[in-house]
């Protein structure tokens, strides 16, 4: 466990902030779950119970988590959730649909053992292997999406020897399991960048960012990836075109 001192233009809190938000964001510490107490936070830390205090309450003041009497601080369920509904596309097919030139880089790539979140959402064992994949996409020479992913290998079963610098996910996981893509379920919430975050997409860790939480499944329903798209505020918008029927 992490030891944090105080260091220039990093107050000892702010790294407590940064610690919990890193453990939320790369989904180690699941929506509904409990986080650690303060006790245990101080031990992991080495820091005194204001110090945590300060630093959790930073989160509660973002929406990160929420604070129980008597059963203690949760890790907070995104409230608006919007199923999937038009034709789906990834990132790199709609941006080459729109004529944008972008690079692809691969900046974290290994294979992990699923905790019970990852487990159920890819629909493996827990403590079977996946591939977790990070990349950072860059758009007229700026990064515009940071694109976290927990990768079924079960699935997909050759997938971590692609190269995603150079093929996209979506076509990599239709080559190695030999299904069409079916379906997504995404989630959309307002968070800050965070510290990890913020130096991928070049922008200041407190700096708005919109995180497209998704679960993508294979045309038989299996699920192949669990994961996240970051997309800083000032550089990237969202927009959809509906038909009301009737």
């Amino acid at each position: 466990m992490p030891k944090l001192e105080k260091r220039a233009g990093s107050l000892l809190y702010v790294q407590v902030s940064d610690y919990v938000r890193e453990k939320i964001y790369s989904k180690e510490w699941g929506v509904d779950a409990p986080i650690p107490s303060e006790h245990e936070l101080m031990s992991m830390l080495g820091l005194s119970r204001g110090t945590v205090q300060k630093g959790i309450r930073k989160l509660v003041d973002e929406g990160l988590l929420v604070q129980q009497r008597g059963r203690g601080t949760f890790v907070t369920q995104p409230l608006i959730a919007r199923p999937s509904s038009n034709r789906l596309l990834s990132f790199a097919e709609s941006m080459s649909a729109q004529g944008i030139e972008f690079e692809t880089r691969v900046v974290e790539e290994r294979v992990g053992r699923a905790n019970l979140a990852c487990a159920e959402n890819l629909g493996i064992e827990e403590g079977e292997d996946y591939l977790y994949l990070a990349r950072v996409r860059y758009a007229y020479h700026h990064p515009v999406m940071f694109i976290e992913s927990h990768l079924n290998l079960r699935a997909c079963p050759g997938i971590e020897d692609a190269d995603f610098s150079r093929e996209g996910l979506f076509a990599a996981a239709e080559r190695t399991s030999g299904q069409a893509i079916g379906r997504s379920e995404m989630v959309y919430s307002a968070r800050t960048a965070g510290k990890r975050r913020g130096q991928w997409l070049e922008c200041d860790e407190g700096a708005p960012v919109l995180d497209l939480d998704q679960l993508v499944r294979l045309a038989d329903g299996t699920p192949f990836e669990w994961g996240s798209v970051w997309l800083p505020a000032n550089r990237c918008v969202i927009s959809n075109e509906t038909v009301r029927e009737g």
